[in-house]
């Protein structure tokens, strides 16, 4: 089993808590291979990626971010869908969180 796999989290940096109900894809050669929505701590219920799915290779995230924003009650209409292309060269956790306001954004490999 690979010891590979990807997690993601999102806070909102606007209201300073978790992004709840965010809807999350993840694209590998542009074939959609995983859909999930953000939970209460802002993280997806399990890896994005799990182990046993995990390979090298380019992969996107698809934040839908302007949902999010709209359901918040958040003014702004500036961000609507945030892509984040990245390769997972290794067998390793890969991390991605998100940082979101309605204006901005800002990502990072996390642990």
């Amino acid at each position: 089993m690979s010891k590979g796999y990807l997690t993601t989290h999102v806070l909102d940096t606007a209201t300073g808590t978790p992004a709840v109900g965010l809807k999350i894809e993840l694209f590998s050669a542009g074939q959609l291979i995983a859909s999930k929505v953000t939970n209460t701590d802002g993280r997806t219920d399990g890896a994005i990626l799990p182990a046993e799915a995990f390979a090298l290779g380019e992969y996107e995230l698809v934040f839908h971010a302007g949902d999010y924003l709209r359901g918040a009650g958040l003014k702004g209409g500036f961000l609507d869908i945030i892509p984040i292309r990245f390769t997972m060269d290794q067998e390793d956790h890969y991390h991605v969180p998100l940082l979101l306001s309605p204006f901005g954004y800002s990502t990072y490999r996390g642990s």
